[in-house]
């Protein structure tokens, strides 16, 4: 028998949206990981902070190539 469970219809797990989703939650929890470490400067190390904050713009822009593309064309 087979153990896997059912396909949901529309539910794709290697899907752009739900990539789109994964990464948006990634740079959410970024952001919040960056806030808090600016309140507390002197406890981090200012080279982690800027590749945080460097991880973070790079998601920002995969996450507005992803949209674009995934934004139906204006007609003109």
């Amino acid at each position: 028998m087979d153990s896997s469970p059912p396909a949901l219809p529309g539910f794709d797990l290697h899907s752009p949206q739900r990539q789109l989703i994964e990464w948006q939650m990634a740079h959410a929890d970024l952001d919040a990981l960056i806030d808090q470490a600016s309140a507390t400067a002197a406890n981090q190390d200012d080279l982690s902070l800027r590749r945080m904050k460097k991880r973070r713009l790079a998601l920002r822009d995969q996450i507005a190539s992803l949209q674009a593309r995934l934004m139906p064309k204006e007609p003109a």
